[in-house]
């Protein structure tokens, strides 16, 4: 098929093959193979493209449009004008019948493409174990150094620790915060740069180690990295149990169960004062938590406010403002912003 072209007349693409390079046989003899077919194709030609796939597979599709973030980045909307990817599966268990079936698709396609009617891609094909389907969310995490000291390194991964790395090991479960979003970078960027200037392992009244609260902690990662900069107390809170669960569980991986306490809960907390207080959330969640961090803050304390969308900046900035915090920086990847404040003293 002719990639994205439309139009009458196009023909098939006769040096295509979507199983070059994969070995049927081999995959046949082997127990739990599939292979798996896909196709990108525009909106209005979805129906029909899963039609096709599932009559030569046997079997259903699954279809992921494209989309972006809205919301606070919480939602997603499925942008029409980029191709959606339809996917479908067949166990490998005669290598002539898996062939049969893709040469089917392929040749159904092709005729498809032929009329021209909207833009559908080359059909692809790859191998996948069914051990590979039960770990492949593991190979979205790599070893991701952050800032210039920074390395979260997944528990089944290994890392060749530098002098100055601090390394968080962590295994993100099911709870939100494994350092791939940008909104978790920024948070790690700029906790590594208050610990810099002295506000982690002296950020306290007294010069002190500061203690530290983490609204909305997910997987523990910004309160594990608090602790590792040198912070004398963590407090890490959420209203998910799961997520609760999951940071206790990542501080004690990390040995910092004597530092790190976590709980459900929210701001305030009940428990301050602290000297630097972390609220990775959306932009909707600051503004309403917006008291709440600033009665868990001291005077002269830090807050570091991330998981604001661009266009809810100034939102934020106003509540945070209206509370007497002073902006006193920056961070942005994307469409993404995090902001350090500080209550005066």
């Amino acid at each position: 098929m002719a990639g994205a072209e439309t139009g009458a007349g196009t023909e098939h693409d006769a040096e295509h093959d979507p199983l070059r390079g994969i070995d049927l046989a081999a995959a046949a003899a082997a127990k739990g193979t599939w292979l798996e077919l896909a196709v990108p194709a525009d909106h209005e030609a979805v129906e029909t493209v899963s039609e096709i796939l599932s009559r030569a597979t046997g079997g259903g599709c699954s279809v992921e449009p494209a989309f972006e973030l809205v919301e606070d980045g919480l939602a997603a909307r499925i942008d029409i004008a980029r191709p959606a990817m339809v996917r479908a599966s067949i166990a490998v268990l005669n290598a002539q019948a898996a062939r049969n079936a893709v040469e089917q698709a392929d040749r159904e396609l092709g005729h498809l493409q032929a009329f021209g009617l909207r833009p559908i891609g080359d059909l692809s094909c790859r191998l996948v174990r069914e051990e590979d389907w039960a770990n492949a969310w593991k190979a979205h995490f790599p070893v991701l150094r952050i800032g210039r000291r920074i390395v979260i390194r997944p528990t089944w991964r290994r890392h060749r620790r530098q002098p100055d790395d601090v390394v968080l090991a962590l295994d993100p479960g099911m709870a939100f915060g494994t350092g791939l979003h940008p909104t978790t970078r920024l948070c790690l960027a700029t906790l590594e740069d208050l610990a810099d200037r002295g506000l982690i392992a002296g950020g306290a009244a007294d010069g002190g180690p500061a203690r530290v609260i983490d609204v909305g902690s997910g997987s523990g990662i910004l309160a594990i990295a608090a602790a590792r900069l040198g912070a004398r107390e963590v407090l890490a809170v959420d209203v998910d149990p799961i997520a609760v669960e999951a940071s206790a569980s990542n501080a004690r991986r990390n040995r910092l169960a004597r530092v790190i306490r976590s709980r459900e809960g929210s701001a305030p907390s009940g428990e301050g004062p602290f000297d630097v207080v972390l609220a990775n959330l959306i932009a909707s969640l600051l503004v309403m938590l917006a008291d709440g961090l600033v009665e868990d803050l001291r005077p002269g304390g830090t807050l570091l406010a991330s998981g604001i969308f661009s266009n809810r900046e100034a939102e934020v900035v106003a509540a945070f403002e209206a509370r007497g915090l002073v902006i006193a920086g920056r961070r942005d990847e994307g469409d993404w912003v995090a902001l350090e404040a500080r209550r005066p003293a």
